[in-house]
């Protein structure tokens, strides 16, 4: 008699909402051994396996599944980590809603859930780090040298599999610390800055150089690592850090913050441990977070966690069209946070010390969809309304960070002002290749992974054939 499918995923345990929005602990504790069974057990390992085709670095997923229900644990992650050099974190922010188990058969069934891959894969990263890592051997050493510029996840993943393949591999950072926004971006609630660390320690396991606090385009050129530093390929991944803002009256008084301001100084530099950490920043009684995606899911739970009474997430759509993923707006909506939806800031009031204490808003409709396929918000006339707030923080997106591109003025660039790359990431500029978000404009995690993986096999046949016209 054939088994009876557990049609629902294995629940998570995790922090209550009272006690979580006063800490910067992770919310979810993960899974046992015996919680991470039940759930391998629901898989139907498919043929073919849809899973897969879901996942930018394609994981092989039934594999590691099938390897965690029969506890061969060592298995699993090896079989991750075959494609994936960054599983730990992965298995926490992937919108796999949105990809592998968007995929699931499973899931697919009536009443039936698709099975928790990222819960399973950050099960068997884990369970890695209590036990040892095994770092595999480099036996086909290469004769080339490769710079990678920024150490987020796409640089990271491509400087991975680099060294894998036997290149001298050297990643230059802008910041203090690798990781990109895995560091400054991801507050420690959703991604444990121990874990980043643990990640990049293992990648430098693989022989990876870092050098931080260098800002290519001010220390060195393209040109002069290539020319002058002997590196045979380069590798842009800056990401897109630099701030958007509204332009609208009002956002340079005092208690005005970009996402990536907050963001930073609360992760990276550690606000939320000062004076521990030599970090003050002053987060208002009454905090507005403009915008609808994860950026701002995570500036409106960090607010709270810094110390603020009343935070609003105020979004120009209605809920469905939200960006963020399902699973950090119900952590928000647990907590507390209060979303104003179908409402645009339009000014923002100070006080005679120039600090804010008001934001006047206009509430929309919704339209016909716009390119993104999203309906068009509209505003309503004679609709406008003040809040009193006494901090804005504005997540409403990033772009391109400059100082590199306008260092490299023969480096094409598209209209949006990203790096032009074709689908392997090659560049205007011979021998240099880009990927991530400094040529998409920010996405995810695991599609800048993705990228990365695609450039480092690129790099890898461009320089062997530069070796051979050379022999």
């Amino acid at each position: 008699m054939a088994k009876k499918i557990q049609l629902k995923k294995t629940p998570m345990k995790e922090q209550i909402p009272e006690e979580r929005r006063k800490n910067f602990n992770e919310v979810p504790y993960g899974y046992t051994v015996e919680e991470a069974i039940t759930e391998a057990n629901r898989c139907l390992q498919c043929s073919p396996p849809l899973c897969v085709k879901g996942c930018p670095v394609n994981v092989d997923i039934p594999g590691f599944i099938k390897a965690i229900k029969e506890r061969d644990f060592r298995c699993a992650i090896n079989k991750i980590k075959l494609t994936n050099n960054l599983p730990a974190v992965c298995g926490r922010v992937c919108p796999q809603e949105e990809q592998c188990e968007k995929a699931c058969t499973l899931g697919k069934i009536k009443g039936s859930e698709p099975v928790a891959i990222g819960r399973l894969e950050r099960f068997a990263a884990d369970w890695e780090a209590e036990h040892g890592v095994e770092t595999p051997e480099i036996v086909d050493k290469k004769d080339g040298k490769v710079a990678v510029i920024g150490a987020g996840p796409a640089g990271l993943t491509a400087a991975a599999d680099l060294a894998k393949f036997g290149y001298d591999v050297t990643v230059f950072e802008a910041f203090h610390k690798p990781g990109g926004v895995l560091v400054y971006g991801i507050p420690e609630f959703r991604l444990p800055k121990s874990i980043v660390e643990r990640e990049v320690e293992n990648i430098k396991k693989l022989g990876v150089k870092f050098e931080f606090n260098r800002v290519i385009g001010k220390i060195f050129t393209i040109d002069e690592l290539m020319n002058e530093e002997g590196f045979d390929s380069v590798y842009i991944a800056t990401g897109a850090g630099t701030p958007r803002f509204m332009n609208i009256p009002g956002e340079n008084l005092i208690g005005v913050y970009s996402a990536s301001e907050l963001l930073t100084r609360t992760n990276l530099m550690k606000a939320y441990k000062f004076p521990e950490y030599d970090t003050p920043i002053s987060i208002g009684q009454k905090v507005a977070v403009i915008g609808g995606g994860n950026v701002a899911m995570d500036s409106a739970r960090t607010s709270l966690r810094l110390g603020a009474k009343e935070v609003y997430v105020v979004y120009r759509r209605s809920k469905t069209e939200m960006p963020a993923r399902a699973e950090e707006v119900h952590h928000a909506e647990e907590e507390g946070i209060i979303f104003n939806f179908l409402t645009n800031p339009t000014r923002i009031f100070g006080d005679e010390k120039g600090r804010v204490k008001q934001m006047e808003c206009i509430r929309m409709r919704l339209g016909e969809p716009d390119s993104s396929g999203r309906r068009r918000p509209i505003p309503i006339e004679g609709s406008e309304f003040k809040m009193d707030v006494d901090t804005v923080v504005i997540a409403i997106g990033q772009s391109s960070n400059k100082v590199l591109l306008q260092a490299t003025p023969n480096l094409k660039l598209n209209t949006r002002g990203y790096i032009e790359a074709d689908e392997v990431g090659k560049t205007s500029i011979e021998g240099v290749y880009a990927g991530g978000d400094i040529v998409t404009g920010a996405a995810t995690v695991i599609l800048a992974m993705g990228a990365g993986k695609t450039a480092a096999r690129a790099i890898d046949e461009y320089i062997k054939k530069k070796k051979a016209r050379k022999a």
